[in-house]
This record gives structure tokens, sequence and C-alpha cells, in this order.
């Protein structure tokens, strides 16, 4: 089976579900790219109905096709405090070289503890990312094990973006996640400052709006990386 057919076949399995961890489905949209020698601070922001959850991380790649990340995720709510809620340990392999099939390919797995709930996550992402001239498409394909207190679910999600190379510094996207509580789509921009060799902050902004009356009526995203 070649690889656009599995594609296809992964999209239509994850289209009618319910998904994602009982939380808000909207996030980053991975890529399956790894630079050698990379090391990165992040900082990543989702805020919907009052609440806040904030993703602090450090990561760095092992190899030219592995990179290891670990975050502490903490939440805020109306009132303003602050709560560190789990922390999560993450590994990217890139799976083929770029260019070297229509698709770019990449595989994620994340291993989260919200030690309030004593709940363990685990989570494996397929990543497909193809070009056509100045556009890129990306999808991110989720397979989800929880388990908690009260049992154990698997679940699965999608992300996927389309963004446009406008330039460098500037690129506009749309984006559409899915989730238990949330299917919801809309703008993000994004975009590279450079501070010398091998330096850089890559930012993201961005708002997607709800599809249903499950949804958020409005989610908010923002996210940095510096790359050093």
């Amino acid at each position: 089976m070649n690889k656009s057919r599995l594609l296809l076949r992964g999209l239509l399995f994850v289209a009618p579900w319910n998904c994602f961890a009982d939380g808000i489905a909207v996030d980053k949209v991975y890529h399956p790219y790894v630079q050698p020698l990379e090391r990165e601070l992040e900082w990543r922001m989702i805020s919907a109905d009052g609440q806040q959850l904030h993703q602090l991380a450090y990561g760095q790649s092992i190899s030219d096709t592995l990179f290891v990340e670990g975050y502490v995720i903490v939440e805020e709510n109306d009132k303003n405090n602050l709560k560190a809620e789990a922390y999560e340990l993450e590994v990217k392999w890139q799976l083929s070289e770029q260019g070297e099939f229509s698709a770019d390919w990449g595989l994620i797995t994340e291993i989260e503890y919200e030690y309030h709930e004593n709940a363990w996550e685990f989570s494996t992402g397929l990543i497909i990312e193809q070009e056509w001239g100045q556009w890129v498409g990306t999808a991110n394909i989720w397979g989800i094990y929880e388990n908690n207190d009260a049992g154990a679910e698997f679940e699965t999600a999608l992300a996927l973006q389309t963004r446009y190379r406008y330039s460098r510094d500037l690129e506009p996207a749309l984006e559409f996640y899915g989730g238990q509580n949330t299917r919801s789509l809309g703008p993000v921009l994004m975009g590279d400052i450079k501070f010398g060799l091998g330096k850089k902050l890559h930012w993201e902004a961005g708002v997607v709006f709800g599809l249903d009356n499950k949804s958020p009526d409005n989610t908010w995203r923002f996210l940095t990386e510096y790359e050093f």
C-alpha cells in the first residue's frame, strides 16, 4: 500500500470521532523535521472558556533524526491562579528525508503524567507534510491511550494545517482541530526572527472557532520557540 493511500485511510478513520483526552483539543501542529545539534526553549499557551493552559519545555536533538523534549504543564483559571498539572516527555522521529517521497513523514510519541488525577496518557502521532509550490499541508493523526483511577480508554485525534509561505517573517495558515469537546477551524499567523547563525525565534498566534455546540466559541493559541 502506498503512503498516499495510507494517509487517506488514516484521515477517514479519524474523521467521525469523539476524541482527545477530555480537554482542549487545540494545540500545536507538529512538523516532521529534526535539525542536527538543535536545542530549543518553548512556551505554549491555549486559552478557552476562561481558562489558560501553559506549556514550558526544553528540547534538543539526539541525532539528525531524533528530537527529545520535556514539558511542565501549568493551568491558569479565571482567578489568575496558576497550578502545575502535569509533566510530559516527548520524542519525535523524522522517518524520511525532506523531499525523498511525495510527502515527508515523521512519528511522535508522548508520555504524560497528571499527578492531581493520578492519570497517565500515552500518545502516538503520525506526521505527514506535503508541499505544493508556496503552499504546505500538514496532518497530525493521533492515537491516545488514557489510564486513570476511573479506568482506561483509547481515543483518536486529528489536526490539519494549510499554510502559505509568504516570507520567512510571515506565513498565514488555516488550521482544523477535532476532539471530544472540540471541532474548531480558524486562522493562524506564524514566522521566524533570525538572531544569527543557528539562532532564531519561531512564533505562532491564532484563534480557532467552534463548529458545533460542544466546542468553545473561540480558542486562542500562542507559541514561541527559541532555537539555538
